[in-house]
Formats: structure tokens, C-alpha cells, sequence
């Protein structure tokens, strides 16, 4: 019945692996249907290469399977937190890819220090607060979800698609399981460009305001105009 979404996330899942952004099992993509309210989501614990598209697990928006003979990730209680609370969002990605993990585990937001960052984020990337003890003890990855939630009140998540969980790693979400993945590859660019700045001049400023508006309006904004679809100026 859901064989179209499986073969969609399992894709994406895949492409975490071409793009380098995970090592081993370290990773995990989803996918909603809202209409039909279940997400499909990679089976928890399964080796990429081993993977086919029916081990893709169907789930509720309680996390309760629908549909499939596996585990789903053990991080599907995030991922229908973010869905849940973010509305529009279609798919929603997980890695430990390096650079974003280092900013993550250092507990610092990722200054927006350039055009790259700006062409796909609204400014600094966000990081958590650390999650409580009484968090950590209860059901842990639900929490996870409810503390990038928290992070993300008063900012548009459209706006910044990725957030640090603290001590852990970062997650990105968009429209599609597809631009999910994509914003991830993004983030671990910036993430690394980030790192190399703070290196090169510990002082160095963020973007300005007008650079910022400029870039990630060119692309997002009403008016855009990159690509072949808008108005060229």
C-alpha cells in the first residue's frame, strides 16, 4: 500500500551514505504522508548496504507500526515530535556527520558567517539547550524532539531547516524526505566552512544583515530569482 513512500525514503536513506554523511548505522530518514497519517521511516539498526526498500517501517503519528517486520529507527519518536510540531514539513533527516556533530557536542550555534551559509539558512544554526537528567530518564528520544521544538520558538523552522542537539548531533527537516537530506548536506558544509573560519580569524563577525537578507531572500523569498523558475533581474 505504501510502496511508493518506502522506495522515496529508502532513497533518501541511501543517499546519506553517497553523500558521506554517515559511517556504519549512524543516520536515519522519514518521510509523512499527512493525508494518510503515517510516516515511513528506516528500519533501526540496519546496515545500509544490507537494506531494501520493503524493510522500510510504516508508522502512526504515535509511532505505533502500521506496517512492516522491523524496529523502526529508534529515533522515531523525534521525528513525529518534528512532525507533529512543524507544520509543512514532509521529511525529516538524522546523521552524526562530523563537523555539524563537533558544533553540536561543543554546545555552540553555527554563525552565519557567509553567502554559502545564507544561500540556505536564515541565519545561525541553532543548538539546544542540554537535555535534563529527568529528560535523559524518561522517554528519551519524544524529549529530544520537545527540546528542538522549544529551541525553535519565535524561529520560522522553514527559515532554518536544521538545529544542534546538543551533546548529540543535528537533524534537518524539509518539504520533502529529498530536501531533507539535501539540507543536511548543506549544513555539514557550512558546518566545516564554520570550523575553518573560527581557525583562520577567531574574531571574525557574522554576515551582515543586508549580505544575509540578500542571499537567502534571492533564493526563498517572495521575489526569488535564482535558478529557472523566478523573475531575473
Amino acid at each position: 500500500m505504501y510502496e511508493k513512500l518506502k522506495q522515496r525514503v529508502y532513497e533518501a536513506n541511501l543517499d546519506l551514505q553517497r553523500q558521506g554523511l554517515i559511517i556504519l548505522t549512524w543516520g536515519n530518514v522519514s518521510a509523512i504522508d499527512r493525508a494518510e497519517g503515517i510516516i515511513a521511516v528506516k528500519p533501526s539498526g540496519v546496515r545500509y548496504e544490507d537494506m531494501r526498500p520493503e524493510d522500510i517501517v510504516i508508522v502512526n503519528l504515535k509511532g505505533q507500526v502500521v506496517e512492516g517486520m522491523m524496529k523502526p529507527s529508534s529515533d522515531t519518536a523525534t521525528h513525529v515530535e518534528l512532525y507533529r510540531s512543524f507544520e509543512g514539513v514532509g521529511g525529516v533527516c538524522h546523521t552524526h556527520s562530523m563537523y555539524a556533530t563537533m558544533w553540536a557536542q561543543a554546545r555552540r550555534a553555527i554563525p552565519c558567517f557567509g553567502t554559502t551559509h545564507a544561500d540556505g539558512f536564515y541565519g545561525p544554526i541553532p543548538v539546544t539547550d542540554s537535555m535534563t537528567e529527568e529528560e535523559i530518564a524518561g522517554p528519551y528520544e519524544e524529549n529530544t524532539g520537545k527540546v528542538i521544538v522549544r529551541r525553535f520558538a519565535g524561529v520560522d523552522p522553514t527559515q532554518i531547516p536544521a538545529v544542534l542537539v546538543a551533546n548529540h548531533g543535528p537533524f534537518t527537516w524539509g518539504p520533502s524526505p529529498e530536501k531533507a537530506v539535501e539540507n543536511a548536506v548543506v549544513l555539514e558544509q557550512v558546518a566545516k566552512m564554520a570550523f575553518g573560519t573560527v581557525l583562520v580569524n577567531p574574531q571574525q563577525q557574522g554576515i551582515s544583515q543586508a549580505l544575509l537578507d540578500r542571499h537567502y531572500l534571492r533564493k526563498h523569498g517572495r521575489g526569488a530569482y535564482y535558478g529557472q523558475g523566478g523573475t531575473q533581474l
